[in-house]
């Protein structure tokens, strides 16, 4: 073999070798300690990355609850069995919360709150917002743009053809993606054990409700009246009714009395 051959082939393979034993010492060298039970918590997690706990996807979450001791109940697609398994994992005690379910505030379909014009822009709840406060007659309701049904990582909600998002319950995790996406805080999380609640989050007096929406919340004040709920589960909120027990029997009587029919009652 030619000697100039023989030597490029003997210099690089002594290079590599070099550059391999380096390597291998920078990786001992400066090895970052993994804590098992993180691995052991991102196995116990669904894996959906939704981000719904508030933290960069599963792995982040799992790192966050050993190394910061975060709060071991903010997995909402896990539900209690990954919270059981956490705290197992961390030998701790299990902390659950009541399951909830996202539900839609906003009653004021295409036939009951038209649109002030045709908006033939992104379709995006968020970019409509910034012409003209948005086409929706009502400021306050739902743009019909689907941003939160596209946006929902368990495919829990579709658009109807009333121009209103609609919300598959049995799917839903309560992740909370499609609340923080909603540009009017239309969409909300409600105890799963709430029948009843305001399809409604105008803060606007009678007069302009009436104006745009069919069934919007006028703040009559009806509801609250110790003759309609006599248990005090509804107050009054600036214009809007609040529902302070959500357990109360006589809720229904709300939804009876309400002029407008701007209570909800889920199946």
């Amino acid at each position: 073999m030619d000697i100039v051959v023989f030597s490029s082939i003997l210099g690089i393979g002594s290079l590599g070798l070099l550059f391999g034993v380096g390597l291998a010492y920078a990786s001992k060298k400066f090895a970052v300690e993994v804590d098992p039970k993180i691995e052991q918590i991102l196995d116990e997690l669904p894996g959906a990355n939704c981000g719904g706990c508030g933290f960069p996807g599963c792995s982040g979450y799992a790192e966050a609850v050993v190394n910061s001791g975060t709060d071991t109940t903010l997995c909402a697609p896990g539900g209690d069995e990954v919270v059981l398994k956490i705290a197992e994992i961390l030998g701790v005690e299990a902390a659950t919360k009541e399951p909830k379910v996202a539900v839609v505030q906003c009653r004021g379909d295409k036939e009951n709150a038209p649109n002030r014009f045709i908006y033939d822009g992104v379709e995006d709840c968020s970019a409509a917002q910034l012409v003209m406060n948005g086409a929706k007659g009502c400021v306050y309701g739902c743009l019909g743009l689907g941003s939160c049904v596209r946006a929902c990582p368990f495919d829990a909600m579709e658009m109807r053809e009333n121009g209103l998002p609609f919300v598959f319950e049995d799917k839903c995790t309560a992740c909370g993606i499609c609340v923080t996406t909603c540009p009017r805080d239309i969409m909300a999380l409600i105890p799963r054990s709430q029948k009843i609640f305001l399809g409604c989050v105008s803060q606007d007096k009678a007069k302009n409700v009436k104006s745009v929406c069919k069934v919007g919340c006028t703040g009559c004040t009806l509801c609250s009246k110790e003759k309609v709920t006599p248990s005090g589960s509804i107050e009054m909120n600036g214009n809007l009714p609040k529902i302070l027990d959500v357990t109360a029997d006589d809720l229904q009587n709300a939804v009876e009395k309400c002029p407008t029919k701007t209570f909800v009652v889920r199946d």
